[in-house]
């Protein structure tokens, strides 16, 4: 099943028709869309996603294999590789939902040293939990950024454990360091898809990427004032606000909220499309009531 020592790992054939390993005919015509996938490496400008290996070893469950697959498709990671898979769960993996061509050319090898002989890194996973661990290891922020330094220049494998038992103190003696995800105390272990997942996320992401803001382009002190000036209309004709008074102590007195007004439509930062459509808004309101909008708020834009 697997490659000889020196060779590469084989691609999985089965048979008979399988949705996730189709005849080999139907894996080259796969190849172009999968080299399309390895292009996606310009969207992480701080890993070369094409050098990192995925080695699974020793799954059991084919769902996991297949959420793998997905999350590995997810963020533009294609190098697949499975150590000794049980049978049945290599050729019953399905749930690999729009990765079924990354999981069609996914290699299986019988040794952990045949899987990782081409890397220069190899960094497993562990819960840590109560084991006694003869490796240094990194939380996944801290690892996953000497794991982006390294994918810049040469291959790197991941390794993750069966369901069942993890990686093995046979796994770790090819491991460079080892990584675990920061869960708490009491739960330590994690499903296997999802800690797949997760360690490829934060590869993935630039930690330095800033986020592009939409430009803001703020509205100008005659827009706000048209605005105020037909807000303050429609808040003395639903009577929030008395009609215009014809005293100075009357002024005096309803100037204070007018003020207030005027400083909340300030404090709204606007930009001058939201100030031209709020001003539509109050306008249509207006026409709907039938009521005629004074000339202080006609003005157009």
């Amino acid at each position: 099943m697997a490659g000889n020592s020196g060779q590469a790992g084989r691609r999985y054939s089965s048979t008979r028709p399988s949705l996730c390993y189709p005849s080999l005919n139907t894996q080259a015509a796969f190849r172009p869309a999968l080299l399309s996938c390895c292009k996606l490496i310009s969207v992480f400008p701080n890993a070369d996603s094409d050098r990192l290996r995925v080695v699974l070893v020793a799954p059991r469950n084919p769902l996991n294999i297949g959420a793998a697959a997905r999350a590995m498709s997810n963020f533009g990671f294609c190098h697949l590789r499975v150590v000794n898979p049980y049978e049945l769960a290599f050729r019953e993996a399905r749930s690999a939902v729009g990765a079924e061509r990354l999981l069609a050319q996914a290699t299986e090898f019988k040794t952990v040293a045949e899987a990782v002989a081409d890397c220069k890194l190899i960094v497993g996973t562990t819960a840590v939990g109560q084991r006694q661990l003869q490796h240094p290891v990194r939380r996944l922020d801290q690892g996953a950024r000497l794991l982006r330094k390294s994918l810049t220049g040469s291959p790197v494998a991941l390794l993750f454990g069966s369901e069942k038992r993890g990686l093995s103190n046979e796994d770790f003696s090819h491991c460079h360091w080892l990584l675990r995800i920061p869960t708490r105390e009491e739960h330590r272990s994690m499903n296997l898809g999802q800690a797949v997942a997760v360690c490829l996320y934060e590869l993935a992401r630039d930690p330095q990427a800033s986020v592009k803001l939409e430009k803001h382009v703020p509205a100008t002190a005659a827009d706000l004032e048209r605005l105020t000036a037909l807000l303050l209309d429609a808040l003395r004709a639903s009577g929030y606000l008395k009609p215009s008074p014809n005293s100075s102590q009357k002024r005096r007195t309803a100037a204070p909220t007018e003020q207030k007004i005027r400083r909340l439509v300030r404090r709204l930062h606007l930009s001058a499309p939201d100030a031209e459509l709020t001003l539509g808004i109050l306008r249509q309101i207006f026409w709907k009531l039938g009521s005629t909008k004074p000339p202080s708020s006609t003005a157009p834009l």
